[in-house]
């Protein structure tokens, strides 16, 4: 079994088929055709399903083991290279976007100032998208929302903000006293994250204490799409603070719920496997400009988590 037919393999699970994974490892597809059979031909199972350059079964198998081998390997020399005192390599780093607004610059300027020479990829998505990325190794770390569902991974708290409604001026939710309650809430539609993501089991657990049931206008995996519904005018949306910026406070306003806990946002690892230099200098980094920040978004909460 050599590297580069691992390299092959993951190409294809990565791009989708042979010709563009071809592409991304600079060879042509007759190679990679050639090195793909020769691993199914060794490990004695269909890797690569030719009608539709689908990963069968036993491909996915060994993609995942695949990753983590090559980026054991990709650690050697960036250890090595942590003992001269000049850490290089890349880091691939997943994050929810709420927290990227205010985290990814100041990320960005100690990452400068500290570690030049490592190359810092920052992949933007929602939990759902992030675990499982992080889990096959296609991540090396992540800032996610609390609850992590996948028993592979562990987080360790960076911050806590507020959950808000956030909401036109011109709206009646606008003139009601704080904090809301989802008996009036529920009068409106909401435009809502789905059902099972961290944010919307914050809202279902508080709605539930008060026995009501909130009126969706729609449900998304995605919330600066949310947010952007909202802005764009098509109704009040419960979101973290952070997502109403300075420059839209003019025409919207986030008011306080009554009873919904603040969303507590993690620094995810796999479980299992020594990380790299790289990756443990930027997990150290990451801690460290959230900890010391001193211009944080208001609703944003540094330390423990504050008592609900």
């Amino acid at each position: 079994m050599e590297i580069r037919q691992l390299e092959a393999l993951i190409g294809i699970a990565d791009h989708g088929s042979f010709s563009g994974a071809a592409e991304a490892l600079g060879t042509v597809q007759s190679n990679i055709s050639n090195r793909i059979a020769h691993l199914e031909k060794e490990l004695g199972a269909e890797l690569v399903n030719r009608s539709n350059g689908l990963l069968t079964e036993s491909g996915e198998i060994v993609v995942d083991r695949a990753r983590r081998i090559l980026g054991e390997l990709r650690g050697i020399a960036s250890d090595v290279s942590e003992l001269n005192a000049e850490i290089h390599g890349q880091v691939v780093l997943g994050m929810i976007g709420s927290a990227g607004r205010w985290i990814v610059p100041l990320l960005l300027e100690a990452l400068k100032a500290n570690y030049p020479h490592i190359a810092l990829h920052i992949v933007e998505g929602t939990n759902s998208v992030i675990e499982p990325q992080l889990v096959k190794g296609q991540l090396d770390l992540a800032v996610v929302a609390w609850p992590i569902y996948t028993p592979e991974l562990s987080g360790v708290d960076l911050f806590s903000e507020d959950l808000v409604l956030i909401v036109a001026r011109d709206h009646p939710l606008a003139t009601l006293p704080e904090p809301l309650t989802f008996k009036s809430l529920a009068q409106y539609e909401i435009l809502l994250p789905f059902r099972g993501t961290p944010i919307r089991r914050e809202i279902d657990e508080a709605s539930r204490l008060e026995g009501v049931e909130l009126n969706p206008l729609i449900e998304l995996d995605g919330l600066r799409t949310i947010a952007s519904l909202t802005f764009d005018g098509y109704g009040p949306s419960i979101l973290p603070a952070t997502m109403l910026s300075r420059h839209l406070r003019e025409k919207f306003v986030g008011r306080h719920i009554n009873n919904i806990a603040k969303r507590r946002v993690l620094l995810a690892t796999r479980r299992f496997g020594f990380p790299a230099a790289p990756v443990r200098a930027i997990h150290a980094l990451l801690i460290d400009v959230v900890k010391h920040a001193t211009n944080v978004p208001d609703g944003v909460y540094l330390g423990n988590t504050p008592s609900e």
